[in-house]
């Protein structure tokens, strides 16, 4: 933690980097991803504060909509799109998922049942060719998949695909290469950006 707190002492001793911050945010992209520590999505795009609006949840879940439940990725959503106009939605999974992965797997996840019930969220169960593989690339594709296939249902996402200012992307990041790969639909594979 001592590194951390030693980098935040000196952060704020540069203001004039940061003072057009105060002006607001219009940021181009929402970047759904996991709240996995090895995904940083500022460091995986090169993206400066104040490009990217971020949504990190565990197994980078959308949640179904539901307007008479309103959730906080639901309002994130909304927002990012009817307030701030973003113009490009991504979807990122990652390889070495523990969400997917205890999804594939079937993990017994009573003890942690907060995470239980959140994963319920993941649509339909993840299925492997071998669920012994650490990475479950396969699994966070589908996965990847399902979640946008859910985004399209939240009604500003499916009114800015409608009339053309939006665009929903799903990449998939290896957190052992650093690699990026993104879903093609005339393919239907995930290939290098």
């Amino acid at each position: 933690m001592q590194p951390l707190i030693d980098n935040a002492r000196t952060f704020g001793q540069r203001p004039e980097e940061f003072a057009k911050l105060a002006e607001g945010q219009s940021p181009e992209v929402l970047f759904i991803t996991c709240s996995d520590s090895r995904v940083v999505p500022a460091l995986i795009t090169g993206a400066a504060p104040g490009q990217l609006f971020e949504l990190r949840t565990a197994g980078n879940i959308v949640p179904p909509y539901a307007s008479e439940r309103p959730t906080s990725e639901a309002a994130t959503i909304e927002y990012a799109v009817e307030v701030l106009g973003v113009q490009d939605i991504v979807v990122c999974g990652h390889s070495h998922c523990g969400a997917v992965g205890a999804l594939v797997r079937g993990d017994d996840l009573d003890p942690v049942p907060a995470v239980r019930d959140w994963l319920a969220y993941a649509a339909s169960r993840p299925v492997s060719a071998d669920p012994d593989d650490p990475a479950v690339a396969e699994s966070v594709q589908h996965h990847v998949l399902a979640q946008l296939l859910r985004l399209r249902s939240y009604p500003c996402v499916e009114k800015g695909l409608a009339e053309g200012f939006l665009r929903v992307r799903g990449w998939y990041y290896e957190v052992h290469t650093g690699a990026v790969l993104e879903h093609r639909a005339g393919t239907d594979t995930f290939e290098a950006l």
